[in-house]
């Protein structure tokens, strides 16, 4: 059930019209997460901000959306799974593969102990030891991806905990894909 509406521009505090109007510009539309953040500038320009530096990271981005899809069956967000699995199938991943990926897992051992560190990360940071960052380092994985795991991580918290909270739940057909 949605606790909180969306925001078109004319309604929306004059930053968030600001951020929104750019996003329908440049994309012909907003969605409904980022037009519900326009109740916050500060929330939908944080963001915008940090997601847009993700884009940025030096994680495969087929790698980043198999953990993203760990994350968010983790996290329960159906609408994040059915976006980061339609994201996937751009990609080129098989329908295995976000199956794998959702179980936290995958065919490829490197990938696998990626994913299971950035699921560390989202439940148990604390447990975070020397051994864990020497076994990424030992399957390849550079110091600047075991360092943007985290900030992977804070954003699918973000936006999963996010749509959550608001009550955003994914279109039924989306739904059905990601499942």
């Amino acid at each position: 059930m949605r606790r909180i509406a969306t925001l078109a521009p004319d309604a929306a505090p004059a930053k968030s019209a600001e951020l929104l109007a750019g996003i329908i510009a440049r994309h012909g539309g907003a969605g409904d997460m980022v037009s519900t953040m326009a109740h916050s500038p500060a929330t939908l320009q944080g963001y915008l901000d940090f997601s847009r530096a993700m884009k940025r990271a030096a994680i495969p981005r087929k790698v980043s959306e198999k953990i993203s899809l760990a994350l968010q069956e983790w996290i329960g967000c159906g609408t994040c799974l059915a976006a980061h699995a339609g994201a996937a199938r751009s990609l080129g991943l098989s329908e295995t593969d976000i199956a794998l990926a959702r179980q936290a897992t995958s065919t490829d051992a490197r990938e696998t102990a990626l994913i299971a560190f950035a699921l560390a990360v989202l439940a148990e940071p604390s447990s975070i030891s020397d051994a864990d960052v020497e076994r990424l380092r030992a399957h390849g994985w550079s110091d600047r991806v075991i360092v943007e795991i985290p900030a992977l991580v804070a954003l699918n918290q973000l936006t999963g905990t996010f749509n959550l909270v608001v009550g955003l739940q994914p279109d039924e057909p989306a739904a059905a894909q990601a499942s």
